[in-house]
């Protein structure tokens, strides 16, 4: 079987625009020794696919690396604030049509959710119809008899 690996990563002009984007801090000691593009590469790769962190390929970095990264941002509001910054940049260019539909017929909910009962008719519509039980004679009863 041969596996052909599809081009995942960004091009130099997605790049170019991601980049002024992220955050730009610089920490004293050992320079990193995988760049940020390479890990994003691997975030990327890792989403669109779907395979588990641990099946990363080895070109975009360490799995544990990749992840720390991705879960870092994801609390920390970065990738948020990266996606409303390149949403704008597409508005103000007009490639962005902000054109709402609602269909009522898709807007259901299911007959459980609505209050409806799960099992058929409700207990006290039956009992009314039904005639009375026999009264049930209490223990004190049995005893005096």
């Amino acid at each position: 079987m041969i596996l052909v690996r599809v081009a995942w990563s960004l091009t130099d002009g997605q790049w170019a625009v991601l980049e002024p984007l992220l955050f730009k801090g610089k920490k004293p000691g050992r320079p990193p020794i995988w760049s940020r593009r390479q890990l994003i590469n691997g975030i990327r790769f890792r989403v669109r696919t779907g395979i588990p962190w641990r099946d990363l390929p080895v070109e975009y970095g360490p799995w544990g690396r990749v992840y720390d990264l991705f879960r870092r941002w994801q609390r920390d509001g970065t990738w948020q604030r990266i996606f409303t910054a390149l949403q704008a940049r597409a508005d103000a260019k007009g490639l962005i049509t902000w054109d709402l539909n609602v269909d009522s017929t898709v807007c259901r909910v299911h007959q459980h959710a609505a209050g409806a009962r799960k099992r058929g008719i409700s207990k006290r519509s039956c009992l009314a119809a039904s005639p009375p039980n026999p009264p049930i004679m209490g223990w004190s009863a049995r005893v005096a008899g």
